[in-house]
């Protein structure tokens, strides 16, 4: 004996409709959004959910019901993947901000060890200071999305900017299209 199918599928506006089919045949679209909105069209055009689910590559009738519940809930919002999945951030905003602290400041050449920062003199410094597990990458990663960049001579510097030397001294210079080049 078949299950009885859960909620039925509202009707769906002309733009909804058209977004949906648009997106079903999207090949540059995410895979799982594509098989959401090709299991939406096989309900819309009549099909029970094990067979909407069977032709979009889910695994049950269950997610097909779900899918449409949340559809009915949310709209077209229900084909993108819900907030809070995936891994959340190890580091807080906090760690952030005093690893990129760190890297901004000049170093101390006697309780740091050195004159300019590398990846792993900052990370013996910031691990000193109470990140006791992070690691080079995540540094690397921090401050690169804190837009800071490695330079030729061994630094860290903010992106679009760099040290020279010049007779009268170190000049930092800025580039003005730093914004256009990152996009």
């Amino acid at each position: 004996m078949a299950r009885r199918q859960g909620e039925a599928l509202r009707a769906l506006s002309a733009t909804e409709r058209a977004e949906i089919e648009q997106l079903s045949r999207r090949g540059s679209e995410r895979a799982d959004r594509v098989r959401r909105a090709r299991a939406l069209l096989a309900v819309v055009e009549g099909q029970s959910f094990v067979a909407a689910a069977t032709r979009a590559g889910l695994a049950s009738g269950s997610a097909v019901t779900a899918l449409v519940r949340r559809f009915n809930r949310r709209g077209l919002g229900a084909l993108t993947i819900a907030a809070g999945r995936g891994r959340h951030p190890t580091y807080d905003a906090a760690a952030r901000a005093k690893v990129v602290a760190t890297a901004q400041r000049a170093p101390d050449r006697r309780a740091d060890g050195t004159a300019t920062w590398s990846l792993s003199t900052l990370e013996r410094t910031v691990r000193r200071e109470g990140l006791s597990q992070i690691g080079a990458t995540t540094i690397r990663r921090v401050l690169h999305a804190a837009g800071s960049s490695y330079q030729r001579t061994g630094t860290w510097c903010p992106t679009g900017t760099a040290v020279r030397r010049r007779k009268g001294g170190s000049v930092t210079v800025a580039d003005p299209q730093t914004e256009q080049k990152m996009g």
